[in-house]
């Protein structure tokens, strides 16, 4: 015989069962999975609809009432449901993470069901020290009603009990609070979650004698006019969501089984806010802190719908992230758009009122959305030299929209433009110079151009040659003060008369200006890096306003200090008025300048260190 065949084979091992420590995993539900104690009623509530639509599964006329009741720290729940035989409460109750929409062929409606992860009663312990059932099966009517009794150290009993103990088929529930968590067992704690949680259940469901169902919902109720339903959501949102709306859209979405509506927030909110919905599942409030179910740019709403076809967590506190959140997120999102369309085609005078408020975010819609680009971009406000006007009024007036990239050249331009009859737009603010470039895409035969300190002195009108020979003097000892700032001095004249001076550059001339500060500050090996990137930018340059009667009075000065240091303090004037930040080096000279003036007006000799 070959010696390998000799050769005992070596043994299987032997399966081994995971053990449950049931107060570990009760404080990882409690600390990890849920939110809050509050879910345990959720879980009793998801418990007792489900037993009831699986009844009524069977038996379309069976009756279909939750009834709760809680005294002494103590809370009773009633179901009028399928109910369980002795042997499924020894595999559905005591076997964790096993559900009973899976047996007895019921899979196939799982649809139907609330709840999806056989956690089931576990969630109760978070309050309870125990958990008492008492339930008699509909499927098997001569079957005795059955009694489950468990505690948390994960020790449980099962006993059978008279008929005379359950007479009608259903389940009761019985808590007894833990040490610390009475509260929760309390009356007002139940009622008010009970209402919270199951206000859309579409069963007779009580707290005592007070029905706590609210059907139909606001947004599927009848009401006399538009208008009265308008009034009557506006007050559903101020008691769900604390404010009264601007508007109110509503979510209809069959496909997906969604109904519900979005209120319009009455204040403006940051777009990188991450709003907060309120999701029921087939009736039973899932989470109010849904963030992912509507696009981003839709930040402006608030919303509550019901649904039955997208996926809770595990912990059944948030929204599973898949291809049906997808398709819904992208429908409701349709929805949204489809209410400003609305608004821009027949009301707009509200729409004035909702892009007043939250234009920021529909400019980021615009961005991305060809047609909603076409849609509002006429309508969306900007800061003009006219005022704040929507483009559409903007481009009637000017033949060429000339706009700014930035706020600090609007600054520095919009006074001098529009004394000289040049429309600026202020592109300086998110998203603003985007969509102003877009313009022409959505009004043909519009001219948009960008308007820089070039364009600007362009538009001045210049000084008669011989006049500005004859203030060559002048110009030169006011261009050697400027020099050591990076900033040349030209002679206009331009309109209103009331400013003397303007101060004008481009991103081209910052940017060298920051490189130089840097240059000066830096150690040899940096001086010579940064030396190395010299550009040859424009510099900023001072305007003088040669109608301006200040002006025409220091040019007729003859001291160069004296033109120097008014030179000085007209060129800090400017920073100021354009609202430009102030380097070190150009507060030093609004203080050097200020100084020298009034030792000037007081006719005393101006220390040559000071202006130094």
């Amino acid at each position: 015989m070959d010696s390998q065949t000799s050769q005992p084979s070596p043994a299987s091992p032997s399966p081994h069962t995971f053990q449950v420590d049931l107060r570990g995993l009760v404080d990882l539900l409690s600390h990890h999975l849920y939110s809050s104690p509050k879910v345990y009623l959720r879980e009793l509530l998801q418990n007792a609809v489900d037993a009831i639509t699986a009844r009524r599964a069977e038996q379309p006329d069976a009756p279909a009432t939750v009834r709760l009741h809680a005294e002494g720290g103590a809370l009773r729940v009633e179901d009028s449901g399928i109910g369980l035989t002795e042997s499924d409460v020894h595999s559905l109750l005591a076997t964790i993470g096993r559900s009973s929409k899976r047996d007895d062929g019921l899979e196939s409606a799982r649809s139907d069901f609330l709840g999806q992860f056989g956690i089931g009663l576990l969630a109760c312990f978070v309050v309870a020290e125990r958990i008492r059932v008492v339930s008699r099966s509909a499927r098997t009517p001569d079957a005795a009603p059955v009694e489950w009794t468990a505690a948390d150290d994960g020790s449980y009993t099962v006993r059978t009990l008279p008929h005379s103990a359950r007479p009608e088929p259903g389940t009761t529930v019985h808590l007894v609070a833990r040490a610390g968590a009475a509260e929760w067992l309390s009356p007002e704690r139940v009622r008010s979650l009970a209402r919270d949680f199951g206000a859309l259940l579409p069963y007779d469901v009580r707290v005592g004698e007070e029905a706590i169902a609210d059907l139909p919902a606001p947004w599927d109720r009848s009401y006399p006019s538009p208008a009265t339903r308008r009034v009557a959501l506006a007050r559903h949102c101020h008691d769900l969501f604390g404010f009264t709306p601007l508007d109110s859209i509503d979510l209809d979405v069959p496909l997906a089984g969604i109904r519900g509506v979005a209120y319009v927030l009455p204040s403006a909110v940051s777009p990188a806010q991450r709003a907060s919905h309120r999701v029921h599942l087939k009736g039973m409030l899932l989470t109010e802190r849904a963030e992912q179910l509507l696009p981003d740019w839709a930040f402006f709403v608030r919303c509550v719908l019901d649904t039955d076809s997208l996926r809770p967590t595990a912990s059944r506190e948030s929204l599973y992230e898949d291809e049906t959140l997808a398709a819904v997120r992208e429908a409701l999102g349709e929805r949204i758009r489809s209410w400003l369309t609305g608004l821009a085609a027949g009301d707009p005078e509200r729409l004035a009122a909702f892009l007043s408020v939250h234009h920021l975010g529909v400019k980021s819609l615009a961005r991305h959305d060809p047609e909603m680009l076409r849609t509002m971009l006429p309508w969306l406000p900007f800061e003009t030299t006219d005022g704040r006007l929507s483009l559409e009024e903007f481009a009637q007036r000017h033949p060429v929209v000339h706009f700014t990239r930035t706020v600090e050249e609007y600054r520095q331009v919009a006074p001098i433009a529009s004394a000289q009859g040049v429309g600026v737009v202020n592109g300086g603010y998110t998203y603003d110079s985007e969509l102003v470039e877009a313009l022409p895409s959505v009004r043909p035969g519009t001219v948009v151009s960008e308007l820089d300190a070039d364009t600007v002195t362009a538009h001045l009108d210049g000084v008669d040659p011989a006049e500005e020979l004859a203030l060559s003097a002048f110009l030169a000892a006011a261009r050697a003060r400027l020099d050591p700032l990076g900033c040349d001095v030209v002679l206009r004249a331009f309109h209103p008369l009331s400013v003397p001076a303007l101060h004008l550059d481009d991103r081209a001339a910052r940017h060298e200006q920051a490189r130089a500060d840097a240059e000066e500050q830096a150690d040899d090996l940096w001086a010579g890096i940064l030396g190395s990137l010299r550009g040859s930018a424009p510099r900023a340059r001072l305007v003088l306003n040669h109608l301006n009667p200040l002006i025409r009075r220091i040019s007729s000065l003859d001291e160069p200090d004296l033109i120097g240091t008014a030179t000085e303090s007209l060129y800090g004037q400017a920073l100021l008025m354009a609202q430009r930040p102030l380097r070190p080096a150009d507060s030093a000279l609004l203080n050097r300048a200020f100084i020298g003036l009034l030792e000037w007006a007081t006719h005393t000799d101006p220390g040559k260190d000071d202006r130094r």
